[in-house]
């Protein structure tokens, strides 16, 4: 067991998409192995219903996470700091490893077009899963 827990954060504008549902699929298919957190440059509201539903149908409730604003605490508490079209919103520390994931906004889309989005967030986060768990165990 790894003297402590690697921790993800996962940064998108609005906190309420693309970054909510990397942080969903994360949290569960990680479990307690993995310290997850999400955040926005410009947090929304609420949380993007289309994302929530399209979460759903996988069995995966993020209907009650709520978009946080972006912090230079949580990226310093950070092993991992993925981006997803925040520009350059992020502060940069040393010692952390920063990936850019390009992934389509969606914002506004409905549920059919928010699918394909989050299955290549699925596809994303079990690749870091095995990253993470590789760089753990050398």
């Amino acid at each position: 067991m790894p003297a402590s827990l690697a921790s993800v954060l996962f940064v998108c504008v609005h906190n309420a998409g693309r970054s909510q549902m990397a942080a969903g699929f994360l949290s569960d298919r990680a479990g307690d192995r993995i310290e997850v957190r999400s955040a926005g440059s410009l947090p929304a509201d609420q949380i993007n219903p289309a994302a929530v539903e399209a979460m759903a149908e996988l069995g995966i409730d993020i209907a009650g996470q709520a978009p946080k604003i972006l912090t230079t605490e949580a990226v310093q508490a950070s092993d991992y700091v993925i981006t997803m079209g925040c520009g350059d919103a992020c502060p940069i520390f040393p010692g952390k490893k920063y990936l850019n994931w390009e992934l389509e906004d969606p914002d506004g889309k409905s549920v059919e077009a928010v699918r394909p989005i989050r299955d290549e967030i699925k596809t994303r986060i079990e690749s870091l899963i095995a990253e993470i768990d590789a760089t753990q165990e050398a």
